[in-house]
């Protein structure tokens, strides 16, 4: 009893409730009450053991069900052309300015071959009893060399590397200056600048796609083409100088030769390292969903380069610029003869001239040039060229032609780096070496059809026709320029 009676001190039961309340349902209210919204946010800010926050479970997160979306879940791998990269100067690795002084070097040998024709066109036809339509066949097959180098470029580059390729196409070039220092028959002086335009392809897109990645690629570039121009303007010198003194015109080729050997062995000691110091332009990363990515056939690059937008309108821009160029330095000099009635032998410098304003214009006016900004500044340079070739066309003075033909020089001098800097910033890098060399090859047939042209209608009409005919291709270069896509800067 007193046990009982101690119970029933601690537990009071009352047997007089009748009405109990109903049971509760256990998918309601029989678990414990989950926490709030807010005293999760109150947990995850309390300091757990000066450990960091708890992390709070975003609504409605799922586990990637594969995985490919597993792979799309995470912040995606930049895609090369997105990627940022180490751009090498002329000074970084330090080979680089053996690299850039080689490709000056090689481009100051195809100035040499490319601007003495213009003076040596009238003694060969006095040579070998030829006029101005069948002499102008030295025009057509240097670019059928340039055409046929371009889809092979990319080919040569895989295969034997940089530095082979440019020695093949410096040895090349030493072939054909042995066919023309022997005085051969004219049809082997067509076929030798076959030969010259193939080399001079081959070592010419190599060269402009390493100015081209170098850091601040518009003074790179004007430093290569402005080699070409220091060049273009001695030969017309050395090559008036010697027929002057009555050598023969084949005598000037023995100097292109030696300069073509020293170039071959400094490109080979320069780039013989060049693909362990730059790294693919085109890395292929593994992903998940692609493990072993499968790089794109030559064919396939081949086609993507020759059908990008900037490649055609590159070319056809290139087509007019070298046209109007050639056609001026290798037809002025005849057109002072016949119209301003002036000898030879004073006359044979304005070529000169012409190339020693190309090559001042490179060296001076491509920085500013990247300064004001490509695209305005090349605008500017053909109008200026435009107007100063009416000048020579219309002014009756042979010294005053001489001053205005130097001045469109000097004009156009920065249009080729500045234009080759922007088509290299359009083209992906992986159809760069492809691109520029079908720019270079598909574009220097204007050097071969202008001047041809001219020669054509000179022997009909006149050799006046090379002014409507310049004139023509600056308008052609403006709407080429102006139809280039916008070029959009990673920031």
């Amino acid at each position: 009893m007193v046990s009982q009676r101690g119970f029933g001190a601690l537990i009071d039961i009352d047997s007089r409730i009748t009405d109990p309340p109903a049971a509760l349902k256990k998918d309601s209210h029989a678990l414990p009450d989950l926490p709030t919204a807010y005293e999760l946010d109150e947990l995850n800010r309390t300091p757990r053991d000066n450990g960091p926050p708890l992390p709070l479970t975003p609504s409605g997160g799922q586990t990637p069900r594969s995985l490919h979306e597993l792979e799309m879940s995470r912040p995606p791998t930049p895609e090369y052309h997105d990627a940022a990269e180490v751009v090498q100067t002329w000074t970084n690795p330090p080979i680089n300015k053996w690299r850039l002084l080689s490709a000056c070097l090689m481009n100051f040998g195809n100035g040499l071959n490319d601007a003495a024709p213009g003076a040596l066109i009238p003694y060969m036809e006095k040579d070998y009893k030829i006029g101005y339509a069948i002499v102008s066949l030295i025009f057509v097959t240097n670019a059928v060399g340039f055409i046929a180098a371009a889809p092979v470029n990319q080919l040569l580059q895989a295969r034997l590397g940089r530095a082979k390729t440019l020695v093949l196409a410096e040895s090349i070039m030493a072939a054909a200056y042995i066919m023309l220092v022997c005085r051969p028959p004219f049809p082997v002086v067509v076929v030798s600048f076959l030969f010259l335009g193939l080399g001079i392809a081959t070592n010419l897109a190599p060269n402009n796609v390493f100015s081209a990645n170098l850091a601040n690629a518009t003074t790179a570039l004007g430093c290569l083409h402005g080699s070409y121009g220091i060049g273009a303007t001695i030969g017309p010198l050395m090559a008036t100088a010697l027929v002057t003194h009555n050598h023969p015109w084949s005598t000037f080729y023995f100097i292109s030769l030696s300069i073509t050997i020293f170039n071959l062995l400094l490109a080979f000691f320069s780039f013989r390292n060049y693909e362990k110091d730059t790294p693919p332009l085109n890395p292929l990363r593994p992903t998940p969903s692609n493990p072993h990515p499968a790089p794109p056939s030559r064919s396939t690059l081949l086609k993507a380069a020759l059908t990008h937008k900037t490649t055609v309108l590159g070319a056809l821009f290139i087509f007019c610029y070298q046209g109007a160029e050639v056609s001026i330095s290798g037809w002025v000099i005849s057109f002072l003869i016949s119209y301003r009635h002036s000898s030879p032998a004073h006359v044979g410098y304005v070529t000169a001239g012409f190339w020693a304003g190309v090559t001042l214009g490179r060296f001076l006016l491509s920085h500013p040039a990247h300064r004001v900004g490509e695209k305005r500044a090349v605008i500017a340079l053909v109008l200026g060229a435009a107007a100063f070739q009416l000048l020579v066309w219309f002014v009756p003075n042979a010294v005053g032609d001489a001053v205005a033909v130097s001045v469109v020089g000097l004009l156009l001098g920065p249009v080729y780096p500045a234009a080759t800097a922007v088509f290299a910033s359009l083209i992906p890098k992986r159809l760069q070496m492809s691109g520029l060399a079908a720019v270079s090859a598909l574009g220097s047939s204007g050097g071969a059809v202008a001047p041809l042209v001219t020669g054509v209608l000179a022997q009909e009409v006149g050799t006046w026709v090379l002014h409507p005919i310049c004139i023509g291709l600056f308008a052609g270069m403006l709407g080429c320029w102006v139809g280039l896509p916008r070029i959009v800067k990673r920031e």
